[in-house]
């Protein structure tokens, strides 16, 4: 078994450093929104072909492949390609698209969440290439869509439909060089009631339905503050109200139809079916006779390629002492001479289909901050950049190492 290098590494990452930053601020002046990712996709499939992968794929939902090395063990990383919108534009102190670049940072749209990992991991396969730190693995490098509107939704696409299956995956989104070994799951629930209209001067004939889902609304934020459970790593779940919609024949009648969308939380313990039930055990829901569902996604690709779920994105955690955790921690020690810390996300991420639907152990490593996502003025750190293609670039060798002790 090869040794690995990690001086050599850590000056490699280190002198590419200036074609990451390029690489990532070109991403990030292509807008790429869910659905429309199809520009910077081939932005990225250039980048991968210049520094010499193996074998690159785009798959009929539009996610990247990357291929390096032709050995049994299939290890993953991921990057979704997506950002959300820019938002206000007047919150933004510079351009969202051109960006800025300084001594420290990147900004711009993407640049944490989460353009900067696919930088890094593109990076990373250059310097396993340049140093020769192929083994018996190949490593499959995936820039995956739609993950802003349904995360995992591309995960399960490429275990399902192209039939890739990695005996273990690194997410990429922002951990802000932390390891990260889980996070909460979520899902989005409609609640509905039913009522009858009338014309508005005489209220009594009808029976409103904004009215009968007020006590619901009251019940729904009682049973956040004390009827969820609590798990001591991943923090308790929570349920929260979205949005509110009516239905009414116009402003002059009584409304016949209200429903909200409920933001639902999961920690451990904690799923579809037990949240659902939940929302339907309380009294107002039972006594206005309301409707409790789960949503489903249903919008097509940039390709076209419609791929219908249930918003239901699964709760996972990995366990510390596990053989991908402890990998990541004797590189990262290796690499940097300190210990990691460890910790898990707020936010949601593709490991609710790696791990959480279909048990693939994921881990998670990426540049950038988990409070620069989705915020104006989004910025990352070109340090990063180069501490996680470093890391990644000694993982697969750690991990094979360990397997055989």
């Amino acid at each position: 078994m090869m040794k690995v290098p990690f001086e050599k590494v850590l000056e490699k990452a280190e002198s590419y450093k200036k074609d990451m930053v390029k690489f990532l601020r070109d991403m990030v002046a292509i807008p790429s929104e869910s659905c429309q990712e199809r520009d910077v996709v081939l932005r990225i499939k250039e980048e991968m072909e210049k520094v010499g992968f193996d074998k690159v794929v785009i798959d009929p939902m539009g996610n990247i492949l990357g291929y390096v090395g032709h050995g049994k063990h299939l290890i993953g990383m991921d990057a979704h390609i997506d950002t959300v919108g820019i938002g206000e534009i007047k919150n933004w102190t510079f351009d969202p698209y051109k960006g800025f670049e300084d001594d420290v940072h990147i900004g711009g749209r993407g640049t944490s969440d989460q353009e900067g990992g696919m930088a890094s991991m593109v990076y990373a396969a250059k310097i396993i290439k340049d140093l020769g730190l192929e083994d018996d693995y190949t490593l499959v490098i995936t820039g995956t869509v739609q993950e802003e509107d349904c995360d995992g939704l591309c995960w399960q696409y490429i275990i399902e439909e192209d039939k890739v299956r990695p005996e273990f995956v690194v997410s990429t989104e922002p951990t802000s060089c932390r390891i990260y070994r889980g996070h909460r799951g979520r899902m989005e629930i409609k609640v509905a009631v039913r009522g009858i209209s009338c014309h508005g001067s005489a209220p009594e004939r009808g029976d409103n339905a904004i009215y009968k889902m007020a006590p619901i609304i009251e019940q729904i934020k009682e049973l956040n503050e004390h009827g969820l459970a609590y798990d001591p790593f991943l923090g308790k779940g929570t349920v929260t109200i979205s949005e509110i919609f009516h239905k009414s024949p116009s402003r002059c009648a009584v409304a016949d139809g209200c429903w909200i969308s409920l933001d639902r939380r999961l920690t451990v313990g904690e799923n579809d079916k037990t949240s659902i039930a939940e929302i339907e055990a309380l009294p107002a829901v039972k006594a206005a006779n309301a409707k409790v569902e789960m949503y489903k996604y249903e919008r097509a690709s940039y390709t076209g390629l419609l791929y219908p779920t249930e918003c239901y994105f699964p709760t996972w955690v990995i366990p510390e002492e596990s053989i991908f955790v402890q990998s990541m921690k004797q590189g990262y020690e290796g690499l940097f001479k300190k210990a990691p810390i460890i910790d898990k996300w707020t936010f949601s991420t593709n490991g609710v289909s790696i791990m959480g639907r279909y048990g693939i152990p994921c881990i998670g490593f990426g540049p950038g901050d988990e409070k620069e996502a989705h915020a104006p003025n989004e910025k990352t750190r070109k340090e990063d950049l180069v501490i996680c293609a470093a890391l990644y670039a000694t993982l697969p060798l750690l991990y094979l190492e360990n397997l055989k002790k």
